[in-house]
């Protein structure tokens, strides 16, 4: 096994469709992959929802950073894990919360469900739609955000809202987006991993501005590769490995 080089993976978009279940072609490739190269994944969504779309299979990884990495673990053994609500502090959270609240209560969608606010333990995730929304609902509300940019705006107001706060605002996946102070980011993950590593090779969709793979994809530490999607995810991490030289059994 090649221990020069970390094969890192976003999850939504790029192993999987988003909020997918992660395809038995896709599946294949990084049990191959696992099998020669040391493999790490580093999602927004927690643990739980990462197992979901890797349908059980995190042995794909060595690494598995949840959360941009602010739960970590490395062979399924935990190697880190920070907590939000000691960073901000209840009073701080409280009044982020409310205000989160009132806003999405004046929006007007084309429907709302249910669990617009989930607290995560490094970070919290609004969606305005709910995260209970059904697959069609999602879609439908990934294409009315992408007209009316609800999720941008929203970001603009809690920006405006909170400026002492220092925190930072990633949109991700097609209806929601993650709050969290500023540098715990999905760089957050590659202190675990940079002095091991001659090589870090990162995959993600969201690479542009504002999105949630931004900040390690531009980051000085890591080779950054934009992918379409899963089949381009595969193409991509071929070219990388033919250019090291390794081959997949």
């Amino acid at each position: 096994m090649s221990g020069k080089a970390l094969f890192l993976f976003d999850v939504d978009g790029t192993l999987t469709a988003p909020r997918n279940i992660i395809t038995d072609k896709m599946l294949h490739f990084m049990k191959s992959l696992s099998s020669s190269c040391t493999v790490g994944i580093v999602g927004g969504s927690d643990e739980d929802k990462i197992k979901e779309q890797l349908a059980g299979h995190t042995d794909v990884a060595t690494y598995l950073f949840s959360e941009n990495g602010l739960v970590a673990k490395k062979d399924n053994e935990l190697i880190g894990k920070i907590d939000i609500i000691e960073k901000m502090g209840d009073k701080n959270l409280q009044k982020f919360i409310n205000f989160a609240l009132g806003y999405m209560s004046k929006l007007e969608l084309p429907c709302k469900r249910g669990t617009f606010i989930e607290f995560r333990s490094g970070m919290i995730n609004i969606c305005p739609v709910g995260r209970s929304c059904t697959q069609k609902e999602r879609e439908e509300f990934n294409a009315y955000d992408k007209e009316h940019k609800v999720r941008e705006k929203f970001v603009k107001a809690l920006e405006s809202e909170f400026p002492d706060l220092q925190m930072k605002y990633s949109i991700g996946g097609q209806i929601s987006f993650d709050c969290f102070p500023i540098g715990w980011d999905k760089t957050f993950c590659l202190q675990y991993v940079e002095k091991d590593f001659e090589n870090i090779y990162f995959y993600g969709d969201k690479t542009y501005e504002g999105g949630n793979d931004y900040e390690i994809f531009h980051d000085s530490r890591v080779k950054g590769r934009t992918t379409t999607g899963p089949h381009n995810t595969i193409d991509l991490v071929t070219q990388d490995l033919d250019n090291i030289g390794i081959k997949l059994n």
